[in-house]
């Protein structure tokens, strides 16, 4: 079952980093790949998963609840330690970001192949409800230890602006008012939907496994590493506490496994990059945990 499940998704990674080796993409494929999955194709795939099912969404209460406690628990651990062993400013909102951002694509592949159609409507909820609090808790800490001067109010502006506009949030609640207002979708949208999703997965491996760069990792090794530990190690020990603590079983748990063991997110380096934080580190703890994944997910799985 692991290797089923993990090693397509982590081939098409390979084969991404390989095409971009062999000069087969480039950047500005990589970027314009990037855009066309995050406000397209990967939002389509949600809203037709999300959309297309028929399961309640008060099924995964305690799931949802679980995966807020675990994100604000390593949070605040992750800032103790940022704190305590004084991680420079420049440094410090990438750092946080890293220990409990999460790749959805990885996420929605896995749950995908792992779990079928009941597996990817309960995780595509779950997306809904943590990205939110998720850029809530990442561009607070940014400005926290930003060296530039923000007005509060203009960032704060921004951060909503960013939430209300974030097309994965908006596929996920449209998917969800959908189903609970009509059952299914007609055949030629439903094939529309199907055709325009199938896109999404393979194109976010290959986007993924293009940007890695491992170059950086030997410079910043040491906090990537910590970083990756916070994401990879403390974050699924918290979650399946939290899991227990909220009696979830079956389904809900596969669930919540896969998502407190996946690598931490690309997009910690766009907004790393907007906020003035460190991108040469961002670069080497999205490289380093997706690599490190690999086991954190396969005995996730086994489990």
């Amino acid at each position: 079952m692991v290797l089923n499940n993990l090693f397509p998704i982590f081939a098409l990674i390979l084969f991404g980093s390989l095409l971009k080796r062999w000069r087969l993409t480039d950047e500005v494929f990589l970027k314009m790949a990037d855009r066309l999955t995050y406000f397209i194709f990967f939002p389509a795939l949600l809203f037709w998963k999300i959309g297309g099912a028929s399961a309640a969404l008060s099924n995964g209460t305690g799931l949802y609840k679980a995966a807020v406690c675990a994100v604000l628990t390593v949070y605040a651990l992750s800032t103790l330690f940022i704190k305590l062993y004084k991680v420079p400013d420049f440094k410090a909102g990438t750092f946080s970001q890293s220990c409990f951002r999460f790749n959805s694509y990885i996420g929605v592949a896995i749950v995908l192949s792992a779990l079928g159609e009941d597996g990817i409507k309960q995780f595509g909820i779950l997306i809904g409800m943590i990205i939110p609090i998720i850029n809530v808790l990442c561009v607070s800490t940014l400005i926290w230890f930003s060296e530039e001067r923000v007005e509060p109010a203009r960032r704060l502006w921004q951060t909503i602006k960013a939430l209300i506009s974030n097309p994965l949030i908006l596929a996920c609640i449209s998917g969800i008012i959908y189903a609970n207002i009509w059952q299914g979708f007609p055949p030629f949208i439903d094939n529309t939907l199907k055709l325009a999703s199938y896109v999404a997965l393979p194109l976010a491996m290959l986007s993924i496994g293009g940007a890695l760069t491992l170059g950086t990792v030997r410079d910043h090794f040491k906090l990537s590493l910590i970083a990756s530990l916070f994401k990879l190690l403390v974050l699924p020990l918290v979650g399946y506490g939290y899991l227990m603590a909220f009696d979830v079983s079956d389904l809900g748990l596969k669930i919540g496994l896969i998502y407190f063991t996946l690598p931490t997110s690309p997009a910690l380096y766009i907004l790393s990059s907007q906020l003035n934080s460190d991108t040469n580190l961002a670069s080497a703890s999205i490289a380093l945990s997706t690599i490190l994944s690999f086991f954190s997910l396969s005995l996730a799985l086994l489990i």
